[in-house]
């Protein structure tokens, strides 16, 4: 699966000279959509070899600090920027910071237990008490109730989460704030919140080492990951009370619940209603200025992100990705034709 992958990160990675009259955009931000953009990337340059895109997965936070400092031409995250950081920016440029979705996926709770090769089924309230750490071994009454056929242990349960600014922590944090009260009032909804339990790794590849290397843990990282680590995850009980587990279809569902896409392009939907639906699913976005000094910059710009938006979405699925709706493909390629 990621054999490709592992090619393009040596390739964006590292930075060639650019040749006379080749147009440069770099970028950086979000680990959660790095499989996909580094796929991206790699074809598109091949189609357009006169642009050079260099993009360094630093996490969500760090790509959003980035783009508003003004030392990258665009930023990628899982989670779009407030109210008040879109103020800053503006106060600071005086133009906006745009959204365009490229892609949807979905945060899974991975885990490592010794002797059990069984896929969990984890209920709402148990992931929350989880990383609450009101809930600490592996047999807790929440747990065996949901896996009756399963043996789990009598161990303790090793909790990781991201250390860096992330917007796969957002995703994760957003959606166990809307299944426990305990959690929105304790500890709350960002790319960095501070966990009550566990320990930290460095970005989603950092978590699904952690995991595959800790007997007894769990984490919660983006889909490819666990994929590409061979990691177990579990499915998860949704609102219509299924338990659903990650996988391009059941992302599909989640944004097919969503009832008007807003202008800004900013949206949630976590825990989304439905059936079929894969509850902890998500956009991610690229950000870029709605101008840009350098109109080769500009133009570069905006042809790789069409790019991404028709040919690049067919190739979403072999990274076990979910492809844009249509409807906000239509509205995004509207909303493109205004960035200067």
């Amino acid at each position: 699966m990621f054999s490709a992958f592992a090619g393009a990160v040596l390739f964006i990675t590292a930075y060639v000279p650019g040749t006379h009259g080749q147009t440069s955009l770099v970028g950086a931000g979000a680990t959660f959509s790095y499989p996909m953009y580094s796929k991206w990337i790699l074809e598109y340059q091949k189609l357009h070899p006169e642009i050079e895109i260099n993009y360094e997965p630093v996490g969500s936070g760090e790509g959003i600090l980035e783009i508003t400092n003004g030392t990258i031409d665009f930023g990628a995250s899982d989670a779009p920027m407030n109210d008040t950081q879109r103020a800053q920016y503006r106060r600071r440029y005086g133009m906006e910071i745009l959204h365009f979705p490229t892609v949807l996926g979905a945060d899974v709770p991975t885990y490592n237990i010794p002797g059990i090769a069984a896929e969990l089924q984890f209920v709402p309230a148990a992931l929350a008490g989880i990383f609450l750490g009101t809930i600490t071994k592996w047999n807790d009454p929440l747990l065996s109730a949901a896996n009756p056929n399963v043996r789990l242990p009598d161990r303790d349960i090793v909790v990781v989460f991201r250390s860096d600014g992330s917007g796969t922590t957002y995703i994760w944090t957003d959606y166990l704030a809307k299944v426990s009260d305990q959690w929105k009032r304790n500890v709350g909804v960002g790319t960095s919140v501070k966990f009550p339990v566990g320990s930290s790794a460095t970005g989603n590849s950092g978590v699904a080492s952690r995991v595959k290397e800790t007997p007894y843990s769990i984490g919660y990282v983006e889909l490819a990951y666990a994929l590409e680590k061979k990691l177990s995850y579990g499915s998860v009980r949704n609102q219509a009370g299924r338990f659903v587990k990650a996988e391009v279809a059941s992302v599909t569902a989640a944004a097919e619940t969503l009832r008007g896409m807003p202008d800004d392009f900013r949206v949630s939907i976590t825990n989304a209603p439905g059936e079929r639906t894969y509850p902890i699913s998500s956009f991610t976005w690229l950000l870029f200025p709605e101008k840009f000094r350098d109109k080769s910059k500009s133009k570069a710009m905006k042809d790789f992100l069409r790019w991404i938006l028709t040919d690049g979405q067919r190739l979403t699925v072999v990274y076990q990705y979910a492809p844009l709706p249509k409807e906000v493909v239509a509205r995004e390629q509207q909303a493109l034709a205004n960035v200067q």
